[in-house]
């Protein structure tokens, strides 16, 4: 599996920029670190988010005045156990969560999924992997939904540039996230500087 690396030069294909250093985020109290039981579940779940992750998720979020945020991921490996390892450590900073959801690996049509996510009263939504699954939630939502990328945080599985091409970074406009190691970045939006 291809990883991106935090550069000063991202592939100019891709066009993935790292969050700026000049724009530091405000950690909010009680960071991931003071919560054992998130912790502890970022571990069991580490096949698709770990402690990192969901401290840098969090930070991003909480960054962007987030207060309310949907959590959603597929059912397979530790999808779940990822879930609620971001929503402890949201809750555990102040935050609250709209909604919770999973979503299959394999559907019809992710068609109630993508409408009850999309639908949550949240100002951020958080998505996590496996890679099949989120890239079949996230058609389905720019089809069928009214989400918006640029509201979207990605956990560093599904922020891989092999799978955000799955969907098309150009049906991605603003989307963020973070990479395994919590790095943070974001796709341009079109008409930005680049």
């Amino acid at each position: 599996m291809t990883t991106w690396h935090n550069t000063h030069q991202p592939s100019p294909l891709l066009h993935l920029r790292p969050t700026s250093p000049e724009q530091p985020v405000e950690r909010p109290s009680g960071s991931l670190g003071e919560s054992g039981a998130a912790s502890e579940r970022a571990v069991r779940g580490a096949d698709l988010v770990g402690e990192r992750e969901v401290s840098a998720l969090v930070e991003l979020a909480w960054g962007r005045g987030a207060r309310v945020v949907a959590v959603g991921a597929g059912r397979e490996g530790g999808a779940v156990d990822g879930v609620r390892a971001v929503v402890e450590a949201w809750e555990a900073v102040g935050g609250e969560v709209a909604l919770e959801l999973s979503w299959p690996e394999r559907a019809a049509s992710w068609l109630r999924q993508a409408r009850r996510f999309a639908a949550a009263d949240a100002e951020v939504w958080i998505m996590l992997g496996p890679p099949l699954g989120w890239a079949q939630m996230t058609r389905r939502l720019l089809w069928s939904t009214p989400w918006n990328p640029a509201r979207t945080l990605l956990a560093g599985e599904i922020s891989d540039p092999s799978v955000l091409n799955l969907v098309g970074l150009h049906n991605l406009p603003g989307i963020a996230g973070v990479t395994r190691d919590g790095t943070p970045w974001h796709e341009a939006t079109p008409g930005a500087d680049r």
